[in-house]
C-alpha cells in the first residue's frame, strides 16, 4: 500500500469521521497527530489514533455530548479527552504549550497554533499532523527524518529530556524501531548528560518503556548503546549482557515479540535475579514466577555445551511445561559455544506434544489407596515410573505400573 492510500485508509474510518464532525465546529480544526501518521507512512499497523484540536477540553466534552459521542475526561488538566465511538477509542488533546515542568509533570497553556504544539513534542517523526483533507503538516522536519531512518529530538535535546526524563528511554526505543543507522549523536550525548533524571521516574513507567524497547526492530543495537552509555544497568538492578540478547534475536524468531524472554536473555542468571529484577521493574507475580522457573531450570542446564537429546527434552517438557522448558533451553543455547546447533532442539520442543500423566487420583482410589497424602505420594511415584519407562501408552503396561504402585501404597 502506497503512502497516499495508507493515509486515505487512515482517514476513511466511519468512527473517526463521526469524531471530526462532532468536534470541528465554530471554526475549530482537528487533525490526526503523531504515531498514527508516522505508522501509516511507514506501512506499520496503526494501534491508536491521537487527535490534536484547537477546541478547548470543555468544548470537546460539550460537543461530544451533543453529538451522542461518549467522552471521558481522562487528562483534563492537560487537555486530553478520550472519545469512544462504535468500539473505537480516540484521544483528543487541545493544542498546548508547556509552561512549566519538573521532568515528570507539566503545566500547560492551551492555544490554537499547530506549529507551537509541534515544538513541544519529543521527536520530529512524532510531530506530523494529518488534516481531514489528507494534507500533511510537518513543522519540524519529521518527513525527511522518517525517510532517512533518523530519530532526532525537536530543538534542544537536553531541554526536551528535562521536560520528561522518560524521553531518554523513548529515544532508544524509537531509534531501535525507526532508525537505520547509528543513534543521533546529539541526542545520545544529551541522554548521557541527563541520566540522573532517570531516578525520578516511577518503576512502572520504566518497565513499560523498557519492555517495548526489547521487542523493537533493532533492539539489540539500541540495548548495546544503552549499556555502553551506562544507562541500562541501574534501571534493571543487574549487569546487562547485550551479547546474549543479540544471540537470542539471531536464533529464535519466535522470541521477537516476547519482551520477558528477551529481558531474561539480557540479565537473568540465577533464581534470585528474578526477584531483584521483578522488584526493580514492578513485574507482575506471573512474570516474576516465569523468570524464576526459567532461572531454576537454567541452572540444571548450566555447563551443557550441546543441545540435550530428544528423550531428555521430552522429560524436560513433562516435568516443567512447555514455556519453562523453552525458556530455559533458549537461555542455555545463548550461553553455548555454538548456539545455532540448538535449533533442532528448539524445533522439537515447539512441535512435541506435552506429555500428560495417564493416571489420576480416581484411578488410585478405585484400587483402594486411601484419600489424602497417600494419593499424592503414589502419583509422584507413578510420574517418575512412567517417565523412566519412556512415556508408554500401551494399556497393559500402564495397568501393570498402576497395580505395582498401588500394591505398595496399600
Amino acid at each position: 500500500m502506497n503512502e497516499e492510500a495508507a493515509l486515505a485508509r487512515l482517514l476513511g474510518g466511519a468512527a473517526l469521521r463521526r469524531v471530526f464532525e462532532a468536534i470541528d465546529r465554530e471554526g475549530d480544526e482537528t487533525r490526526i497527530v503523531g504515531g498514527a501518521v508516522r505508522d501509516a507512512l511507514t506501512g506499520r499497523s496503526i494501534k491508536e489514533i491521537d487527535l490534536a484540536t484547537t477546541a478547548t477540553p470543555e468544548q470537546v466534552l460539550a460537543r461530544a455530548e451533543a453529538a451522542g459521542v461518549r467522552a471521558i475526561p481522562t487528562g483534563l488538566a492537560h487537555g486530553t479527552i478520550t472519545l469512544l465511538v462504535d468500539g473505537e477509542t480516540f484521544e483528543a488533546t487541545s493544542l498546548r504549550e508547556d509552561v512549566d515542568t519538573d521532568g515528570r509533570h507539566a503545566q500547560v497553556r492551551f492555544g490554537r497554533d499547530f506549529s507551537a504544539d509541534a515544538l513541544r513534542r519529543d521527536f520530529t517523526i512524532n510531530a506530523l499532523f494529518l488534516a481531514r483533507d489528507g494534507r500533511i503538516f510537518d513543522y519540524v522536519g519529521g518527513l525527511e527524518d522518517l525517510a532517512a531512518g533518523r530519530v532526532r529530538f525537536i530543538g534542544d535535546p537536553a531541554r526536551r529530556i528535562r521536560e520528561d526524563y522518560l524521553r531518554i528511554l523513548r529515544f532508544f526505543r524509537f531509534s531501535a524501531e525507526f532508525s537505520n543507522g547509528p543513534l543521533d549523536a546529539e541526542g545520545l550525548r544529551a541522554a548521557m548528560r541527563e541520566r540522573a533524571g532517570l531516578a525520578r521516574l516511577s518503576r512502572e513507567r520504566v518497565r513499560a518503556e523498557l519492555l517495548k524497547l526489547l521487542v523493537a526492530r533493532r533492539a539489540p543495537d539500541a540495548v548495546q548503546e544503552m549499556s555502553e552509555a551506562g544507562l541500562l544497568g541501574p534501571l534493571i538492578a543487574s549487569a546487562p549482557n547485550p551479547a546474549r540478547l543479540r544471540t537470542l534475536a539471531k536464533i529464535a524468531d519466535d522470541a521477537a515479540s516476547d519482551p520477558l524472554l528477551r529481558l531474561a536473555a539480557l540479565c537473568l542468571d540465577l533464581p534470585e535475579d528474578a526477584e531483584r529484577i521483578g522488584e526493580r521493574l514492578r513485574l507482575s507475580n506471573a512474570e516474576r514466577q516465569r523468570l524464576a522457573r526459567a532461572a531454576s531450570l537454567l541452572m540444571k542446564l548450566h555447563g551443557v555445551r550441546r543441545a540435550p537429546p530428544d528423550d531428555e527434552l521430552r522429560r524436560l517438557l513433562f516435568l516443567n511445561g512447555r514455556e519453562a522448558a523453552n525458556d530455559a533451553l533458549l537461555l542455555a543455547a545463548i550461553r553455548a559455544p555454538d548456539p545455532a546447533q540448538w535449533s533442532q532442539a528448539q524445533a522439537y520442543l515447539r512441535a512435541e506434544p506435552e506429555p500428560r500423566l495417564p493416571f489420576s487420583g480416581d484411578d488410585l482410589i478405585a484400587r483402594g489407596v486411601p484419600a489424602g497424602r497417600a494419593i499424592g505420594e503414589a502419583l509422584e511415584r507413578l510420574k517418575h515410573r512412567w517417565m523412566g519407562a519412556g512415556f508408554p501408552d500401551d494399556p497393559g503396561q500402564l495397568a501393570d505400573m498402576l497395580d505395582e504402585v498401588t500394591s505398595s501404597a496399600n
